[in-house]
């Protein structure tokens, strides 16, 4: 049986920010900036795919993507 997964998180990322890619330098050149309800949207999408057990480990774990990627996270 074949199991569809939900969409990249750094997909989901590039589009919340409104970004074509990621930073390659991310700890000094931030390339745009998400928000804490945007990266709760994303993980409450991305829920299932996590190893998360609850929703504020998902968080934490979508917002060390977005830093990753050279996201500034604002509140």
């Amino acid at each position: 049986p074949c199991r569809l997964r939900r969409p990249a998180a750094r997909n989901l990322h590039r589009k919340a920010a409104g970004i074509d890619k990621g930073s390659p330098k991310p700890n000094r050149d931030k390339v745009g900036k998400v928000s804490k309800a945007q990266l709760v949207q994303i993980a409450t999408v991305k829920m299932k795919d996590l190893n998360a057990y609850d929703m504020d480990m998902a968080v934490r774990m979508i917002e060390g993507t977005a830093r990753s990627m050279g996201l500034e996270v604002v509140a």
